[in-house]
């Protein structure tokens, strides 16, 4: 299946109690597309500024990835600079520069309107409708979003979320949009927004899945050492997507093994800074962690236990 995704391309400047890292590779579009270039081709929309590295450009073609949609405008790349605290959870932004991104009108080639699969990584709800308005009946529309939407344009977002299969979003962020503290509840209340189905990300608790089958939650994969969680989110949703374009299937089913794929592409980004870890890794280093994944969640079915009778 054909696979779009719209996003950003920047240069992250990342604080963690390891040190400091200026102007690495980041955007949700580059995570997105390097996780998903394992499984499959992905045709990417997004602008970068004239100061833009060559070597992103060139690591991206050479995955096979589609920048026919990549506008190169003049000016400066959308930058972002945080900073993690010692448990590595939600960063402090410290600067954001979104220097050609501020004026952003995603336009599709022709060659991408037919996409059966589209992504519309975070970025602001009308332009994820603007690129929608391109597409000619796609199989499956995800999406994600983030508290800034949520907040600041809750009646746009609304539209956007009426025209989407697939919302994937953090914990927070499905409390937040559904006005609820409970996360089951708040799982509910999203679907009936629009959604037909919510996937849930729960950092290194998993991630939860709720669809018209009901309820599926995957721990995500033990980590010793976790050394930048910039772009899990996006890693995981481009490991998400590429393995549904590959199987070809968007049954809830395959929709559950895909969630397992992601969490473990996610599971190598976080190993390195940036991209550092999920550039250097094989097909053979993911099917070896996949059945380690396996194993660690496989178990014999439990039998009944007979109730004790008392006297």
């Amino acid at each position: 299946m054909s696979l779009v995704a719209v996003g950003s391309m920047a240069l992250d400047s990342i604080e963690t109690p390891r040190g400091r890292h200026q102007d690495v590779w980041g955007g949700s579009a580059t995570y997105f597309a390097t996780s998903a270039s394992f499984f499959t081709k992905v045709s990417l929309v997004a602008v970068v500024g004239d100061d833009f590295p060559v070597e992103i450009v060139d690591f991206l073609s050479g995955r096979e990835v589609c920048l026919e949609g990549v506008e190169r405008a003049r000016g400066s790349t959308f930058r972002w600079s945080g900073r993690y605290g010692r448990d590595m959870g939600d960063p402090e932004s410290l600067e954001t520069n979104l220097g050609v991104f501020e004026h952003f009108k995603p336009v599709l080639p022709d060659s991408y309107r037919q996409a059966r699969l589209v992504f519309l990584a975070n970025i602001d709800p009308d332009l994820q409708r603007e690129v929608l308005s391109q597409v000619t009946r796609p199989d499956l529309v995800a999406c994600d979003t983030m508290n800034f939407w949520i907040e600041g344009k809750a009646s746009a977002l609304a539209k956007t979320l009426a025209n989407v299969d697939l919302l994937i979003i953090n914990e927070g962020e499905a409390k937040l949009l559904a006005e609820e503290s409970n996360l089951l509840r708040a799982g509910h209340a999203v679907m009936r927004m629009g959604p037909k189905k919510v996937i849930v990300k729960r950092g290194e608790n998993g991630v939860l899945l709720f669809d018209e089958e009901g309820l599926f939650s995957a721990p995500a994969y033990p980590l010793g050492d976790v050394v930048d969680p910039t772009g899990a989110g996006d890693t995981f949703a481009g490991g998400l997507m590429g393995y549904l374009a590959s199987a070809r299937r968007i049954d809830s089913r395959t929709l559950r093994q895909a969630m397992v794929v992601g969490g473990v592409m996610a599971s190598f980004t976080v190993e390195g800074m940036s991209l550092d870890r999920l550039r250097g890794i094989g097909v053979e280093e993911i099917a070896e962690r996949l059945k380690e994944y396996r194993s660690l969640t496989e178990f014999e079915a439990v039998p009944e236990p007979r109730a004790r009778r008392l006297a």
